[in-house]
């Protein structure tokens, strides 16, 4: 029984036979065949290969003036003429014809006080200087007189005609109208004296500009008080303070280390905070002969060539002391890129700018040099970054990883 059992136990092949010869289906094939050119599709493109690790630049704007640049300092734009108009003498303002921003010339009237009492002493002058005229006229006619009557009485006296007493009379009577009219006209000069120092006064209620300037602050208004001191309550001393603005210069703290590349007259280029993309013609006018002991560094005065309204004072500026001065073209600002971002692929020169961790290439248009950089005439702006050093295996879509510095 136990051997039929055993004969029973039998494999049976027909299932793994069919199996055998059953052949794939063709979509099989195909689908293996697409799996295969999408992984050398994404290889060749950089989808499967690793991060490239790169160096990384940046493109902005920049001067030629730059390259040749021998120091940098950090100043201020300062007004050499500045002042703080004030009254000669206390009193109420009462008209003020200017305001921040006015331009004024000089002698102009900025302000006024109250100048009643002025203009009544003045009034006053004058009329005794017209007394004191018409005394002095006076004076003069019995001159006259005096004159011709002792000229008459010495020429009776010589022929004998009249006694000598009554030609002393004459003659006395001549010499006194003489020194009155000495005495008037002493008195007529110092009657004009006196309305010369009450116009004098009176022209102090007037307040005027010394100088060609700007308005620069507004420090009293009308009704205020105004006195030479400002010592009083409530009282002010300065009315406005202006400057010329054609007197404008940038004072620059230069270290004393590095005095030896600063000179008179050095060209120089000025850029202002508040004017960027902007550069001003300078030159050295001054090194002022006096270190500052706190910050080691020495006072430069650079003047401005070209003189631009824009340009106010206690703007802060930079200053490059410059090798050479700029030519026309070089004070133009351009595009430029780290010279060794710019490669040749196929015959054509390009960069590859990243974008996140991609990197995109980029036909490029070279321009000038300026030393290790390089002017960017079409391809890339101000801003983008760019691999420095690109290897050959950067293409077109790579991924890349950034080196850390």
């Amino acid at each position: 029984m136990v051997q039929e059992d055993l004969t029973r136990l039998k494999i049976d092949k027909s299932d793994r036979a069919t199996r055998k010869g059953r052949r794939l289906s063709p979509l099989y094939w195909i689908a293996a065949v697409l799996f295969l050119l999408i992984l050398v599709l994404l290889y060749f493109t950089g989808r499967l290969s690793p991060a490239v690790s790169v160096e990384v630049a940046g493109v902005s704007r920049i001067y030629p003036s730059q390259t040749f640049s021998l120091l940098n300092a950090s100043g201020y734009v300062v007004a050499q003429r500045k002042a703080a108009v004030a009254a000669k003498i206390t009193g109420r303002l009462v008209a003020l014809s200017v305001e921040e921003g006015s331009r004024v010339k000089a002698g102009e009237i900025i302000a006024r006080l109250e100048d009643e009492d002025a203009r009544a002493l003045r009034d006053q002058a004058a009329a005794n200087l017209n007394t004191t005229r018409a005394q002095a006229a006076s004076t003069r006619a019995e001159l006259h007189d005096a004159t011709q009557n002792y000229q008459r009485k010495k020429e009776l006296l010589r022929r004998d005609v009249i006694s000598r007493a009554e030609f002393d009379s004459a003659e006395a009577r001549y010499l006194s109208a003489k020194a009155a009219v000495a005495a008037a006209d002493a008195t007529q000069k110092a009657g004009e004296a006196a309305l010369r120092a009450a116009q004098v006064s009176l022209d102090y209620d007037l307040i005027r500009a010394p100088f060609d300037a700007v308005v620069l602050t507004k420090n009293a208004d009308i009704g205020d008080i105004v006195t030479p001191l400002g010592a009083a309550a409530n009282a002010k001393a300065a009315v406005v303070t202006i400057a010329d603005l054609n007197s404008l210069q940038v004072e620059a703290d230069v270290a004393e280390s590095n005095l030896a590349l600063v000179k008179i007259g050095q060209p120089c280029e000025i850029q202002l905070d508040a004017l960027p993309d902007t550069r001003f013609r300078g030159q050295v006018h001054m090194i002022v002969p006096t270190a500052d002991r706190t910050k080691a560094t020495i006072m430069v005065k650079v003047r401005f060539l070209d003189p631009d309204p824009r340009i106010l004072p206690e703007m802060s500026a930079k200053v490059a002391f410059l090798s050479r001065p700029p030519r026309q073209d070089e004070q133009r600002l351009r595009t430029a890129v780290n010279a060794s971002a710019l490669v040749k692929r196929d015959g054509r020169l390009v960069a590859y700018r990243i974008q996140e961790d991609r990197v995109s290439e980029i036909p490029v248009k070279q321009g000038e040099s300026f030393g290790d950089l390089v002017e960017v005439l079409d391809g890339l702006k101000p801003g983008d970054r760019v691999v420095l050093k690109p290897s050959e295996r950067l293409r077109d879509g790579s991924r890349i990883q950034i080196k850390e510095k």
